[in-house]
């Protein structure tokens, strides 16, 4: 962390800083504004205001491991200071981290015993903390576990004869079917709960039959597109569709993870995504991020959507096929493509991937969760990850990985980028995020890239937000989630 010479302490230019910081903060220009509170604490480094303040900036690009650092630096400075404890606690929040949080409001309340605000988080932290601990209780060892895939059976439910919304006919579904389910989508009607439960279970069976590094080919003349997070952005899925054709095997897809979770459609984007798989596996790739997790569910908004739009049965169901999806793909053995990003050790080989047991909730650490967490960074070498999970690496990581894998290019999602893509790594690494305007306020494009056999040069097609029903991001998420978002 920056430290600084007393003597060189010049207050009223950090404070200059300071106001500067918070104006592009207001403008939603996250990274400016942390770079302006890093000159302030460069300039004045005891100032526990500067800390909360870049905090909270971090947490805004979901950088929640720095946050939790400046908080925690923020409340060593000035041990009373009530915000450093308010930011930590939302930050071991975004991670899941609900126990740590409590310590935090707790602390806040002692602080500032008369503050509405505070008792309220503080008792809805309580209320969280409690139906974990009940959760973890009742719920059955792994082992022991019946899996609800195996014990449920779509062929029993009946539909409704006044139902009016798309149908598969038989056990086949068709383009035919995948239009009107889209189309009633935009027009913010339900699919039957027969046909989702349909959906799901058949791109289960395919995903498990597949190994954890799926290799893609793309015969010359031919070409694939490659989307990052959508993030429940249906409508502008729905967009993407529009500007390059819906998925075919002459127009196929790689969406590289983070499909659910923020956005409030996110039932529609999986369920189009998986549709599609369904129509034809080789028209449609899904790789797992970050996001296909229980723990991430919870807190996000798809736990709350899928209960609220289909059912509690369909919460564990996702959860299922979530661990069956691969872990990254490779195209034409030169093109690496995975949510996260590399690792925290050299001399990961391809065969060490396809290895990798997935079939489970993501771990802290180990190669599993690097690939889904990980991120770049401009340093060589690697470092601690900004997110608190996984870590940083450098051009240096990637340009090993990829001699000794005899691969081209690392093609990675994950991060919000202004301009929906960022070139990284001396050309060897490419950020695709397929979000724009993230969450209703990052004012970002989306991205999309088109590879064409046999030159696989990346062709980024970049596009903007379009309008979507008033339903806010995080609009199923619990209230408590939603106070911090």
């Amino acid at each position: 962390m920056p430290t600084m010479d007393p003597a060189n302490s010049n207050p009223s230019r950090a404070e200059e800083l300071k106001v500067l910081a918070n104006e592009a903060f207001k403008g939603h220009k996250f990274s400016l504004a942390i770079d302006l509170y890093t000159q302030a604490i460069e300039v004045n480094g005891d100032n526990a205001v500067y800390w909360a303040n870049r905090a909270f900036a971090h947490t805004k690009l979901e950088e929640y491991g720095s946050a939790i650092l400046d908080a925690t630096k923020a409340v060593e400075i000035d041990p009373k200071y009530s915000k450093g404890y308010y930011r930590r606690g939302a930050a071991h929040l975004a991670m899941g981290k609900f126990k740590e949080a409590l310590k935090d409001f707790q602390m806040l309340k002692k602080l500032c015993p008369n503050d509405p605000d505070a008792t309220k988080k503080l008792k809805e932290c309580e209320k969280a903390v409690m139906k974990l601990k009940f959760e973890e209780a009742i719920s059955a060892p792994e082992s022991q576990r019946r899996s609800v895939a195996d014990s449920v059976d779509y062929h029993t439910i009946d539909v409704e004869p006044e139902y009016a919304g798309a149908r598969i006919e038989g056990d086949t579904v068709t383009l035919d079917f995948v239009k009107k389910m889209m189309e009633d989508f935009k027009n913010q009607k339900c699919l039957h709960r027969r046909y989702a439960l349909q959906i799901v279970l058949q791109t289960r069976a395919m995903l498990h039959a597949l190994p954890s590094l799926v290799g893609i080919n793309v015969a010359d003349g031919k070409h694939i597109n490659v989307c990052g997070d959508v993030h429940g952005q249906f409508y502008d899925l729905l967009n993407i569709f529009e500007l390059n054709g819906l998925p075919s095997e002459d127009n196929p897809y790689l969406f590289n993870g983070d499909f659910v979770d923020r956005g409030s459609f996110s039932v529609e984007v999986i369920l189009t995504l998986f549709a599609f798989m369904c129509m034809s596996p080789t028209a449609m790739y899904l790789a797992r991020g970050n996001h296909e997790s229980k723990s991430m569910n919870k807190i996000y908004g798809f736990e709350g959507e899928v209960r609220s739009k289909l059912s509690e049965m369909f919460v564990e169901l996702f959860a299922e096929v979530f661990c069956c999806l691969p872990l990254a793909h490779v195209i034409n053995d030169k093109i690496f493509v995975v949510h996260g990003g590399l690792f925290s050790v050299d001399g990961v080989k391809l065969p060490d991937i396809r290895a990798i047991d997935r079939f489970r909730e993501p771990p802290e650490e180990g190669l599993m969760c690097e690939l889904l967490w990980s991120d770049p960074q401009p340093q060589l070498g690697r470092g601690p990850s900004k997110r608190g999970v996984g870590l940083s690496f450098g051009g240096d990581v990637t340009k090993r990985f990829l001699q000794e894998n005899n691969l081209d290019l690392v093609v990675r999602s994950h991060e919000v980028k202004d301009e929906g893509y960022e070139i990284e790594h001396d050309g060897k690494l490419i950020t695709v995020f397929s979000a724009p305007n993230y969450c209703d306020q990052m004012g970002n494009k989306g991205a999309f890239i088109r590879f064409e056999a046999p030159s696989l040069k990346p062709n980024i097609v970049t596009f903007s937000a379009v309008p979507h029903p008033d339903v806010k991001p995080m609009a199923y998420a619990n209230n408590f989630f939603r106070m911090f978002s």
